[in-house]
């Protein structure tokens, strides 16, 4: 190692372990942020006096600004400095968790949602930036960013169970408050064990792209987000859909002919990061769409309470840490086209099992789909990611990590909104189809329009053998919809494998841009503090 190298290099190896800890911990609490308030939906509208839209909104604002904002924000944190991002977007994070926890109104929790969506697509990215600047080294970067895959799934997939301990025990604001203590760890800890890094830029930042890539990438995850909710035709999700797109070709066509690029387009071509983005997103598309599902499932078919629930989602964080863990041999045995493909097949082969789920199935079922998919799903997002971050040179690691982001975070929306919808869909229409042979009162017929949860209640007050005739066709009615939605989730998985492997069989290995034809990048400028 030369001299220039060696004073590249960040800390100790066990001082880059620390900061990758850190590194993690933030992830985690992303994640975590991301789907803690999932099973606080009744609180949240009996606490507030909030309407069904309200919660939503409550609900997913965070993702809608984090995936709309994520890829220009990514790209400025390789000039900011990643360190200086990161203690930001969690000191965000903290401040807009107190707004939502002291709001009385749901539009203010809807503010601080958004608030925590901004801080986080300031962390996310510079997590990944980080970690390419800790690890040159492929082996030791391969192992960090299979950890950080773990953790950042483990805190997406907890948060279920952290919201239905703290809605059991406290209530919906202590989803909020819980994030005080451990930001300020994190900030704390970053401030002393991270080393602060940043590409060298001589060109101006380009405005122009990152005005148009937000506005469409917001326009795009609010159209998915609002679909099931007015409709996939309705006027307002069409235009959210038309000005995404026109704001994205018109991204498309600036980026081509700017002479400073935000988002380099030869960039998305290189197979390494291309079809890993692709595979990341419908992963995404079909895991946390399951997970919508598979929430409703627990709760609505098997009778389990919120914090009972979350636990019993346990299962998919656990096969994802393994799967992340296998992933590191995996690569190093295959190589990271190889091991997608196989996560891609693993989670298909889960989806068999969700699909041939029954009425008395019970949780055995449940756990095992959970178990392999989470498997999968640990090989898709170590792999996938490393194989983009590898294709990404240093100086650009923070908008390879944006890429990689952006990708999964649209994939979410999607997966949640189109299976949600398919979901609600077909409950629906087989439930009142059945109610319409036991004639019972009207209100059964509209809870069922809102919620499977929403029956028992609604029914409390009927005959017991008419209530449990309802009770029982609402369950039936729900395996029904949920084995369709997991039947599409695995065929989508299946043929992005399919794919996936003709870019296996076609591509050519992947060299870093660092090392490409345009000859070498310019140092990267590291300041340790």
């Amino acid at each position: 190692m030369s001299a220039a190298d060696t004073a590249r290099t960040p800390a100790t190896r066990a001082g880059r372990g620390w900061a990758a800890g850190v590194m993690c911990l933030g992830i985690f609490l992303l994640g975590m942020d991301l789907t803690v308030l999932n099973v606080a939906v009744p609180q949240l509208r009996d606490g507030l006096g909030a309407t069904t839209s309200q919660v939503q909104w409550i609900v997913d604002a965070y993702a809608l600004v984090l995936g709309g904002t994520v890829l220009a924000v990514g790209a400025l944190t390789d000039r900011w400095g990643r360190r200086r991002c990161f203690v930001l977007g969690v000191t965000l994070c903290a401040a807009a968790s107190v707004g939502g926890a002291l709001a009385g109104q749901p539009w203010e929790v809807v503010l601080a949602r958004c608030g925590m969506g901004a801080g986080a697509s300031l962390l996310m990215p510079a997590t990944l930036g980080v970690l390419h600047h800790l690890f040159p080294e492929a082996a030791l970067r391969a192992r960090a960013v299979a950890a950080w895959a773990a953790v950042g799934g483990l805190g997406g997939l907890s948060g279920p169970v952290v919201g239905g301990w703290l809605v059991e025990h406290s209530s919906w604001r202590a989803a909020f408050w819980i994030n005080l203590p451990l930001a300020a760890l994190i900030v704390c800890a970053a401030l002393l064990v991270v080393p602060e890094s940043r590409g060298h830029r001589d060109a101006g930042f380009d405005l122009a792209g990152a005005a148009l890539s937000t506005g469409g990438l917001l326009a795009l995850v609010w159209a998915i987000i609002q679909g099931p909710h007015d409709g996939w035709t309705s006027l307002p999700v069409v235009a959210g859909f038309s000005a995404a797109g026109l704001l994205l070709i018109g991204f498309v066509g600036w980026e081509r002919r700017t002479g400073s690029p935000m988002l380099p387009l030869p960039l998305l071509l290189r197979p390494g990061v291309g079809w890993a983005a692709l595979s990341l997103a419908l992963m995404s598309f079909a895991l946390f769409g399951a997970l919508f599902v598979l929430t409703l499932y627990l709760q609505g078919v098997l009778g389990y309470s919120p914090l009972a629930a979350g636990l019993r989602t346990l299962p998919l964080p656990a096969g994802l840490a393994v799967g992340a863990a296998l992933a590191v041999a995996a690569q190093r045995t295959w190589g990271s086209k190889a091991t997608v493909v196989t996560g891609l097949l693993v989670v298909s082969a889960a989806f068999v099992v969700c699909a041939t789920t029954t009425d008395t199935s019970g949780y055995g079922r449940c756990a095992m789909f959970q178990a392999i998919a989470g498997l999968g799903a640990g090989l898709v997002a170590a792999a996938g990611t490393e194989s983009v971050m590898e294709s990404v040179p240093t100086e650009q690691a923070g908008l390879g990590s944006a890429i990689n982001d952006a990708t999964r975070q649209v994939g979410s929306a999607l997966g949640v909104a189109v299976q949600g919808s398919l979901l609600s869909s077909v409950f629906t229409s087989s439930f009142l189809d059945a109610l319409a042979d036991l004639r019972v009162p009207s209100q059964i017929a509209d809870a069922a329009r809102h919620s499977l949860i929403a029956v028992p209640d609604r029914a409390a007050a009927l005959p017991a053998a008419q209530r449990l005739a309802v009770l029982g066709e609402a369950r039936h009615a729900f395996v029904q919809a949920m084995t369709l939605t997991a039947a599409v989730a695995g065929t989508v998985t299946l043929l992005t494998a399919a794919a996936a492997a003709r870019w296996l069989v076609a591509g050519r290995p992947v060299t870093p841009l660092s090392r490409s034809k345009a000859g070498p990048l310019p140092a990267e400028n590291v300041q340790r503090v």
